[in-house]
């Protein structure tokens, strides 16, 4: 197992602390947590905190933790849950 990797990015005006390990407890998966300041609902979380167990090698394969995190929101914010969700919040209720 080795030591965690932490580094901070800012998706979609959101900034986010990532955590990353690998061989998690010395087994195959690598291991990503995200934490969105103010625990901001992502497309991955509705809570702002995700903790998600991977195959050994795919975050070295985007190029290391940011970018595979990046590509992830990235994918999972054209789902149409979550373009509804960010439509309904750019929405201003007059009651």
């Amino acid at each position: 197992m080795s030591a965690p990797i932490t580094t901070r990015i800012v998706w979609d005006g959101i900034a986010l602390e990532i955590t990353y390990r690998k061989r998690r407890w010395e087994s195959d998966f690598d291991h990503i947590e995200l934490l969105a300041e103010d625990r901001h609902v992502l497309p991955v979380t509705e809570t702002g905190y995700r903790s998600h167990f991977l195959p050994e090698g795919i975050v070295e394969g985007y190029g290391g933790p940011e970018n595979f995190v990046r590509a992830w929101l990235d994918h999972e914010a054209k789902s149409p849950e979550w373009l509804r969700r960010k439509d309904a919040a750019r929405q201003m209720s007059l009651f």
